[in-house]
């Protein structure tokens, strides 16, 4: 806790952070003595560096006497010492530009929308597509080659959605027919997640019949049943070539390279943007100081946005390395998620 600090303690440490968020260099106590406002000894900024590196808050990359944050430390400057900044007017103009100038597709808009935040924020920007939850009108399965199937869907309100999926090898097209069938009598004029529940509680229903009647065999050792579900959004990334630029130390190339491996496997952000359906306002996730995401030198601001109806469908945000302007970065994501929420309806 912040409060755990006095306060020649938190002004040395408010100005390693700052220091740190601006060049990325470790810094010594001799020449924080000389930057700081109160007129304190090399010798008594050092002690007090040692006490915040005891508790955890700093620590020295090389065998030198400078000190940066840990990602802990960078935790409780951002939760009590950040002074968020303002979105400018450029800012804003900026973004509403951008995603007024894709006319009515949603698609193109998060697009533009994850694009003007990767370019003002200088990192990836990201944004989680809401979910279909208005009622379907249509839905059909098209086969495109073997293992590859085209998903059409047609909401009530005339939006046309396509979705291209993996369909198990050797798959006659007689079963898409008969899938387009099956799910064409329960999904019909209801949401997708309604549907899912539906669909769920029929195979769990299923399950139990045939964990019922295949008791014995289990129990010999002979058979075992088990299955899962689970709902992802669309991800949209723009602006990877960002988190390249200003990454001269090797330690730096080496959290990026981490990063484009993390981004490669989607579902991973998948699953932290996807933490956002149950948070409100922008969540900060920094490095490995949190179990949700554990990557270090790299973080993630991300805030939901809402429908018309105030629910939560998506979510957008940016990630980047853990040295990043947080207060100008926080209120642009935080005005950008609420103008997607304007403009999905």
């Amino acid at each position: 806790m912040i409060t755990d600090l006095n306060e020649r303690s938190r002004d040395i440490f408010r100005q390693i952070v700052d220091s740190y968020l601006e060049t990325g260099d470790p810094i010594g106590s001799r020449t924080l003595s000389n930057m700081l406002r109160s007129k304190l000894s090399p010798a008594t900024v050092r002690n007090v560096m040692a006490d915040l590196e005891d508790a955890g808050l700093l620590y020295a990359p090389h065998m030198s006497a400078g000190r940066i944050p840990t990602d802990s430390g960078l935790r409780l400057f951002v939760d009590g010492l950040l002074e968020v900044g303002n979105i400018t007017n450029e800012e804003r103009e900026s973004i509403e530009g951008q995603c007024a100038a894709v006319g009515n597709s949603v698609k193109g808009m998060l697009e533009e929308a994850s694009s003007a935040l990767s370019g003002l924020s200088g990192c990836a920007g990201l944004v989680m597509a809401p979910k279909t939850d208005t009622p379907l009108r249509h839905i059909e399965f098209v086969s495109l080659s073997p293992g590859r199937a085209l998903v059409v869907m047609v909401t009530e309100n005339g939006v046309v959605e396509n979705r291209v999926i993996e369909a198990p090898p050797g798959l006659p097209p007689s079963s898409l027919v008969e899938a387009t069938n099956y799910l064409g009598t329960r999904l019909v004029g209801r949401t997708m997640s309604e549907a899912y529940d539906g669909i769920m509680a029929e195979l769990e229903d299923h399950q139990v019949q045939l964990d019922s009647l295949t008791a014995k065999v289990v129990e010999s050792g002979l058979a075992s049943w088990s299955g899962d579900g689970a709902q992802n959004g669309t991800l949209i990334v723009r602006g990877q070539a960002n988190l390249l630029e200003d990454m001269s130390a090797q330690a730096d190339l080496e959290h990026i390279r981490t990063l484009f491996d993390a981004l490669e496997r989607k579902e991973t952000m998948l699953k932290i943007l996807s933490l956002a359906d149950t948070a409100e306002g922008v969540q900060i996730f920094i490095g490995a100081s949190n179990s949700l995401f554990n990557m270090a030198g790299c973080s993630v601001i991300v805030s939901p946005y809402q429908n018309a109806r105030e629910e939560i469908v998506g979510a957008i945000g940016v990630i980047g390395p853990t040295r990043m302007n947080y207060a100008r970065i926080i209120p642009i994501v935080d005005y950008t998620a609420k103008l997607i929420g304007k403009l999905v309806g």
